[in-house]
C-alpha cells in the first residue's frame, strides 16, 4: 500500500486564505469559532464573513484520518460520521472492521478528534469495541447547550457475530440501536445503551441509523435532534432524556436530512434496490414530523450509484446554501462530487468534482478515492468532508479501506463561477 498516507500528516498542503485587511477576519478558513452544528439563524451569522469565504482563495487540502491497514488492529475503516462541537472540535467516527472490508464480522466504531480545523488528528479511540459482533453506522448529532462542552449523542446499530448476509436477519432484533453520548469534547464515551424496544418499528428486521449525521433544528420547534433512520426520523425534544419516532415513506435506505428555511425538513436518501433500478438517482421527501412526509420522488439532478450520500445546510442568509456530497454516476463509486443548491434543494446550479476524472478509470487505477461520505462546517468556513477511498480496486474483496478528510471552501467550489 504505497500510498501517501503512509505519513499522513507531512502531506498536508497548508493553504492561506488571505484577503484584504479590511475583511481579514472574514477569510474563507478564518480562525474565528462559530456555533456548533445546527442550521445557524441569520441572527446568529456574520453576512461578512459568509460572503468573504466565497470571495476567498480556494482551499482544498486532504490528510489522512483512518489509515486502514496500518492503525491498531483494523484492517479496514469505512462508514464515516463527523461532527463539530461549539469550541470548534471535530469529531470523527469510522467503522473498525477488524479483519477484512466486509459489512459483518468483528467490527467496532472507532473516532478521532481535531483541535485545529482537521490539520491533524489525535490517535485512535474507541467508542465501543466490546465483542465479536458488528457495531456500526455510527450516526453522530450534537447538542450544545447540555453542560460546558455540549453532548455529542452517537446512534449505532448492532448485531451478532453470526450474522453473515443480509438474509440472515430474519427477525425482530436481529439488528439493534444504541446510543452512546460525550460530555467531555469527545474525549470518553458513554457505554452504549440499547434502545431497540422504543426505537424499531416491529416489523423491521433489518435496520440503519443514517449513516452520517442528525440535525439540530432552528425553525420548526428550535432545539429539536433529528436523527434520519430508515423508514423513519428520530428525534428528542429533550436533549436526549427521551428519544420517539415518526414514520417515513418507504423505498429509500440510507438517509440523510436538513432543515430547510421556511422550517421543513428535507430527506435526501438512497434509493432502495427495487426504486434504484426504476430509476438510478437519490430520492427526496419534504415534510415535518408533525406533519408527515409525503412519497421519495426522484431527483434527476443528482445520479446515485447505490451509494450512500451526505448533505449539510452551510449557511441561511442571503444566498442561502445547502452542500451535497455523492459518487456523481450510476455505476462505480467514484468521482465525488459537491454541490451547492440555493433554493433549498430544488435546483443544485454550482457544482465541482474532488478528484480527478482518471481517477474513475477502474482498468488503470489501483487507489480510488470515492464511496460514504460525511461533512461539516469547520470553524474556519470551509467545509470538510469524510471520504472514503479503496486501496486497491483490482482485489477489491480483500484490499483495504480507508477514510481520508477532505477540505475546501466556497471558492474552491465554485472555481471563478459567479453564484446566483
Amino acid at each position: 500500500m504505497n500510498h501517501f498516507k503512509k505519513n499522513d500528516g507531512k502531506y498536508l498542503v497548508i493553504v492561506s486564505c488571505c484577503l484584504i485587511v479590511i475583511i481579514s477576519l472574514a477569510i474563507g478558513c478564518s480562525k474565528n469559532s462559530i456555533t456548533a452544528s445546527t442550521i445557524e439563524k441569520p441572527k446568529e451569522q456574520s453576512t461578512t464573513k459568509v460572503v468573504a469565504a466565497a470571495l476567498a482563495a480556494p482551499v482544498n487540502t486532504r490528510v489522512v484520518v483512518f489509515n486502514g491497514g496500518n492503525e491498531s488492529i483494523y484492517h479496514s475503516f469505512r462508514i464515516p460520521s463527523i461532527i463539530k462541537t461549539k469550541n470548534g472540535t471535530l469529531v470523527a467516527f469510522a467503522e473498525g472492521r477488524r479483519w477484512s472490508p466486509s459489512d459483518y464480522g468483528d467490527i467496532n466504531v472507532v473516532y478521532k478528534r481535531s483541535v485545529n480545523n482537521g490539520a491533524s488528528w489525535s490517535a485512535l479511540g474507541e467508542v465501543v469495541g466490546s465483542g465479536a459482533g458488528t457495531w456500526g453506522n455510527p450516526t453522530a448529532v450534537y447538542d450544545p447547550t447540555v453542560g460546558e462542552y455540549g453532548r455529542i449523542w452517537l446512534f449505532l446499530q448492532w448485531n451478532d457475530e453470526f450474522k453473515a448476509q443480509w438474509s440472515d436477519f430474519k427477525a425482530w432484533g436481529d439488528r439493534k440501536i444504541h446510543t452512546s453520548y460525550s460530555d467531555d469534547d469527545g474525549v470518553t464515551w458513554s457505554v452504549p445503551l440499547d434502545r431497540t424496544s422504543t426505537l424499531t418499528p416491529l416489523t423491521y428486521k433489518w435496520d440503519c441509523v443514517g449513516p452520517g449525521i442528525g440535525i439540530r433544528t432552528a425553525y420548526d420547534h428550535p432545539g429539536r435532534l433529528i436523527v434520519p433512520a430508515y423508514g423513519r426520523n428520530i428525534y428528542s425534544d429533550d436533549h436526549g432524556a427521551t428519544w420517539q419516532y415518526e414514520p417515513t415513506a418507504g423505498g429509500t435506505d440510507e438517509s440523510t436530512i436538513v432543515e430547510l428555511m421556511n422550517g421543513s425538513l428535507m430527506r435526501n436518501d438512497r434509493p432502495g434496490t427495487t426504486e434504484w433500478n426504476l430509476s438510478k438517482t437519490r430520492r427526496k421527501s419534504v415534510g415535518s414530523i408533525a406533519g408527515g412526509f409525503p412519497a421519495f420522488s426522484t431527483v434527476a439532478a443528482l445520479p446515485d450509484p447505490k451509494c450512500e450520500g451526505s448533505i449539510l445546510r452551510y449557511n441561511t442568509d442571503d444566498p442561502n446554501r445547502i452542500i451535497f456530497l455523492n459518487p456523481n454516476g450510476t455505476g462505480q463509486r467514484c468521482n465525488m462530487t459537491v454541490r451547492i443548491s440555493y433554493d433549498d434543494g430544488v435546483t443544485w446550479p454550482r457544482s465541482r468534482a474532488l478528484y480527478p476524472t482518471a481517477n474513475c478509470n477502474y482498468t488503470s487505477s489501483t487507489i480510488v478515492y470515492g464511496g460514504y461520505s460525511s461533512m461539516v462546517k469547520t470553524a474556519d468556513y470551509c467545509i470538510g468532508a469524510l471520504i472514503e477511498y479503496n486501496e486497491d480496486v483490482q482485489n477489491s474483496a480483500t484490499s483495504n479501506k480507508s477514510i481520508e478528510f477532505n477540505k475546501f471552501n466556497l471558492a474552491w467550489i465554485l472555481n471563478g463561477s459567479t453564484e446566483p
